[in-house]
C-alpha cells in the first residue's frame, strides 16, 4: 500500500496540468497513466490561447515554442471553387492571436519534465487504475495495475479522475450524467498537403459529408463527420471512393484518391456529448472529459479540460496542502466550470441540431450553394465581424491564469 494526498488518474492534458500545478503548490501529488508514453494517433492536438497563455505564465513558453508546430490563424469554408474565410484569430488580443497545432505528445512531454523538477511530483507510467477504494461512503484512492500485471493500491486524501470519456472512476463512482443525442461520429485520417494547397483549416462538404482538414505542415489531420453509427455499413465500399467523393467538392483533392491505402488508416471516434450532474462525491473529483464529454465541434475539449486543471488546482491547493479536501470544496470547482461547460455544450448542441444533423442528412449544400448565407456575406463585408466566432473558439468563456504559486519567470 502507498499513500499520496492528491493522485490523479489519466496522464492527458488535464491531469499533466493539475499534477504540476499542485506539485508547485507543495502538494504529495501522483499521477498514474496507463500506457508507457504519451505517443497516440489522432489525439486533440489543438493549444488554444488560453493554454498558450498559461504556459507562458508557468514559465515554459518559451520551451513550447521550440516544439514542432503550425500557427492557425484563420478559418475558412468552401464556396464554389473557392474558399471563404469566416473567423481571424489574428484579430484576437494578446501575445497568441492563434491556435497552435502541435502533436499532443509532445506537450505531455513537456509538462511531464516540468512536473519532475518538482520534489513531490511522482508520475507513474504503465499504471493503470482500476478501481476506486471506498470505506463507508467515502474514496480513499485506488486500485491499479501495473503492464506487467502486478496489482496495488495507493490511498490518498483526494482522487481526482481525469481518465476521459470512458472513465473508469467516474463509473465506479455511481455519479448521474446527463447525455444528449449527437448526429454525428467522426472518422481521423491523414491525407498528404501540397505546398499549393490552402492553408490553416479548411472545411469541405460533400455527399452527406463533411470534413474537416487541419494544416499539419506536410500533411493534412482530417476528421470526416459520418451518420452515427454508420460506421460499419460505409465500411463495406472502397476506400478510394471515400476521398473520390471529397475530390468532386474540393478539386485540390484529386490527386490524393488513392492516398489512404485501406480502411485500417481511418479511425472511429465514437461522438458523446455529456454531463455529469454532480462531478464529485467525497474524496473523490472528476474534470474534463470525465466530468463532461465533449462533441469534437470547434476541438475545444483539451482547452476546457485544461481550463478545469487550473481552477481545481487553484482552489484545492491550500486544503490539500493542510490534507483536506471537503466536499464544499469539490463542488466550488463544479460551480466555477460549469458556466463556461455549459454555455460551450450549448453551442454544439446547437450546431449539431441546425448545422451538422442537416448537412449529414444531405439537407445543406454550402459548397454547392450559388449565394453565401447571410452570416458569411457579413463577415466579407464587415472583417471585424470574424473576430466573434475567433473569440469564441479561441478563448472561449471564462479563461483561467495560474495561480501565483505555480507563476514561475523565465
Amino acid at each position: 500500500m502507498e499513500r499520496t494526498t492528491c493522485c490523479v488518474v489519466g496522464g492527458g492534458p488535464a491531469g499533466m496540468v493539475l499534477g504540476l500545478l499542485l506539485a508547485r503548490a507543495g502538494v504529495d501529488v501522483t499521477v498514474l497513466e496507463k500506457h508507457a508514453d504519451f505517443l497516440r494517433d489522432f489525439r486533440g492536438d489543438t493549444v488554444h490561447p488560453t493554454t498558450l497563455d498559461l504556459l507562458d505564465e508557468l514559465g515554459l513558453g518559451e520551451k513550447f515554442a521550440t516544439l514542432p508546430h503550425r500557427k492557425l490563424e484563420r478559418i475558412v469554408v468552401p464556396y464554389g471553387d473557392g474558399m471563404v474565410q469566416f473567423g481571424d484569430l489574428t484579430q484576437l488580443s494578446g501575445k497568441h492571436p492563434y491556435i497552435a497545432m502541435v502533436p499532443q505528445w509532445d506537450l505531455l512531454d513537456l509538462l511531464a519534465d516540468a512536473g519532475r523538477e518538482e520534489p513531490t511530483f511522482v508520475l507513474r507510467m504503465n499504471t493503470e487504475a482500476t478501481e476506486l477504494i471506498t470505506e463507508r461512503g467515502n474514496v480513499h484512492g485506488v486500485r491499479y495495475r501495473t503492464r506487467d500485471g502486478a496489482h496495488g493500491e495507493i490511498r490518498a486524501d483526494l482522487t481526482v479522475a481525469c481518465d476521459g470519456r470512458d472513465s473508469v472512476l467516474r463509473a465506479a463512482s455511481g455519479l448521474r450524467t446527463k447525455e444528449w443525442p449527437t448526429p454525428m461520429d467522426v472518422w481521423w485520417f491523414r491525407l498528404p498537403r501540397n505546398d499549393n494547397d490552402p492553408e490553416g483549416g479548411v472545411g469541405v462538404i460533400s455527399e452527406n459529408r463533411a470534413v474537416i482538414m487541419i494544416d499539419r505542415g506536410d500533411y493534412w489531420q482530417c476528421a470526416s463527420l459520418i451518420p452515427k453509427g454508420a460506421d460499419a455499413r460505409m465500411r463495406q465500399e472502397p476506400v478510394s471512393g471515400f476521398i473520390d467523393s471529397l475530390s468532386k467538392t474540393a478539386p485540390w483533392l484529386a490527386d490524393r484518391v488513392n492516398a489512404l491505402r485501406s480502411w485500417d488508416e481511418v479511425k472511429l471516434l465514437d461522438v458523446r456529448l455529456d454531463r455529469l450532474r454532480k462531478w464529485h462525491v467525497n474524496g473523490l473529483l472528476c474534470v474534463g472529459d470525465a466530468a463532461h464529454a465533449m462533441s469534437p465541434v470547434g476541438g475545444v475539449g483539451i482547452n476546457l479540460a485544461v481550463q478545469d486543471a487550473v481552477a481545481a488546482a487553484t482552489l484545492l491547493a491550500e486544503p490539500l496542502r493542510h490534507g483536506r479536501a471537503s466536499p464544499a470544496t469539490l463542488a466550488k470547482v463544479q460551480r466555477r466550470r460549469l458556466l463556461p461547460t455549459a454555455v460551450t455544450q450549448g453551442v454544439q448542441r446547437f450546431l449539431h441540431a441546425r448545422v451538422l444533423g442537416p448537412t449529414l442528412r444531405g439537407k445543406v449544400e454550402i459548397a454547392r450553394s450559388q449565394h453565401l448565407p447571410l452570416p458569411l456575406r457579413l463577415m466579407r463585408r464587415v472583417p471585424w465581424l470574424q473576430r466573434v466566432p475567433a473569440y469564441v473558439l479561441g478563448r472561449g468563456l471564462r479563461p483561467e491564469h495560474a495561480p501565483e504559486f505555480a507563476k514561475r519567470q523565465v
